[in-house]
């Protein structure tokens, strides 16, 4: 945990990231099954940052058929300690327009179709959720989005939905009336995930257009939605680019605790635990496993 490897998941636009040096792609193997794609690694001004596609190259895997488990468990192996997840969504809110980001600090988890924890029969772990991103991550990225001069929110509530149709007009707005801000189909389990296996983790949420509770959604086309995507491809990489330095200077774990949120966590007695289940979770949990 002294030197920190950023991970990035995200859309393949962000990757091309102009002065990223040292790019290779490589396959990691993960006991949770296939990683959406292989991770690319990558320096940026000497700063490590692994990428992973979430959806694969090409965008090939659908919202709820994504491995969820093995992306973040490859990330672990492969050295990342923070994540970024950059994902398109939908607004909710009338002020929060198409090409916002919103640097996200709460989620409501919609999604019923989908694995949720590494930890199962056998090995049983409960982390806290109450915060679920990292704060310090937050502030490297709300800075950064400023100096590029991204419209930027700092704060607000993403509902994770299922997938793959998007919301009803009642659905969006029960959702507006929970005082969510933005919907989308990605970020959950990834949090829950991303905190199980000791990970920091942000959401950087780019807008692409109005949820369907909008009067002028039905005016939306195809072609403006693309355009809106490209031009947030670009600004997410200005982000990246950006934030990358800021968070290069870590001493030792995370000061919000997102490096230990297994201190406290494992129920299961060591005598009890499961050794396969043990084994499997060498990299996600070997910390607080192994002593």
């Amino acid at each position: 945990m002294e030197k920190p490897v950023i991970g990035i998941i995200g859309g393949s636009g962000v990757y091309q990231i102009d002065g990223l040096s040292d790019v290779e792609w490589r396959s990691v193997e993960s006991p949770f099954g296939a990683p959406s794609d292989a991770l690319m690694f990558g320096r940026l001004d000497g700063q490590p940052l692994v990428f992973l596609p979430r959806h694969g190259r090409g965008h090939k895997i659908p919202p709820s058929e994504l491995n969820f488990r093995a992306n973040i468990d490859a990330l672990k192996r492969a050295g990342v300690t923070e994540i970024i997840s950059v994902s398109a969504v939908g607004s909710l809110r009338a002020e929060l327009a198409p090409g916002t980001f919103v640097i996200v600090d709460q989620f409501i988890d919609r999604t019923f179709a989908r694995t949720k924890s590494f930890f199962e029969t056998g090995l049983v772990a409960h982390v806290s959720m109450g915060r679920p991103v990292c704060g310090r991550l937050g502030d490297a990225l709300e800075e950064a989005a400023r100096q590029n001069g991204l419209p930027v929110k700092r704060g607000g509530t993403y509902l994770v939905m299922e997938g793959p149709q998007f919301s009803t007009v009642a659905e969006s707005e029960l959702y507006r009336a929970w005082g969510c801000d933005v919907i989308g189909m990605t970020n959950m389990p990834e949090a829950k995930l991303a905190r199980e296996a000791e990970l920091c983790y942000a959401t950087v949420a780019m807008v692409t257009d109005y949820d369907c509770w909008h009067p002028d959604h039905d005016h939306v086309n195809v072609d403006a939605v693309i355009k809106v995507l490209l031009d947030n491809a670009d600004r997410a990489r200005a982000l990246v680019r950006t934030a990358a330095p800021k968070l290069r200077d870590r001493h030792g774990p995370c000061d919000r605790g997102c490096h230990h949120a297994l201190d406290m966590a494992i129920l299961t007695a060591p005598e009890s635990r499961d050794p396969r289940l043990v084994d499997k979770l060498d990299a996600v949990a070997g910390r607080v496993l192994r002593t």
